[in-house]
């Protein structure tokens, strides 16, 4: 049963934004501060994702857990962890999720057949106590994009068989 009126619920719900929010600040502000640069909420690409950086062709996207579904099956949608179905109106919500979920595939699918990467981040991966690990993962893994699509060559050197053996520079000499 719900503790607040259909009103009061509405209220609550109608408040709720899509855009600049507080997991979404967090993530705009480490990867600023990690010398990125992007474009906010790109009206031409499908699913407008939250941030797009051109230079690595890679748009991210930061969920919150309860409205995408995190963790939870397509098919069963029970509760995990981080999104806990509402007991309420269950069957309009677990249709709302499932719809959004297939909404964030069908995107993706979209993104990567431009030749975009796609990178997507929940909101409990911003928790206190993982902000910085999943920070700096993102950083990484946006290095790494760059580094594969500017193709970064690997030089192999060739082997040279040594005729005598070399000292370390603190071994005595007799």
């Amino acid at each position: 049963m719900d503790k607040l009126t259909p009103e009061q619920r509405h209220r609550n719900m109608a408040a709720i934004h899509g855009k600049n929010t507080k997991p979404e600040m967090i993530v705009r502000r480490g990867l600023w501060s990690r010398g990125f640069r992007y474009r906010l909420n790109h009206k031409r690409l499908p699913g407008h994702p939250d941030l797009v950086l051109r230079k690595y062709r890679t748009c991210i996207f930061v969920n919150g857990c309860f409205w995408h579904g995190h963790n939870v099956d397509r098919r069963a949608m029970e509760n995990s962890a981080c999104c806990k179905i509402p007991k309420t109106n269950h069957d309009f919500w677990v249709a709302k999720i499932r719809r959004n979920k297939e909404r964030d595939k069908e995107d993706q699918r979209k993104l990567a057949e431009m030749g975009w990467h796609c990178i997507t981040v929940w909101e409990c991966e911003l928790k206190p106590k993982q902000r910085e690990k999943t920070l700096d993962s993102i950083a990484f893994t946006l290095n790494h994009i760059w580094l594969q699509d500017h193709g970064a060559k690997t030089i192999s050197y060739p082997k040279v068989e040594e005729e005598s053996p070399l000292y370390i520079a603190a071994e005595e000499r007799k």
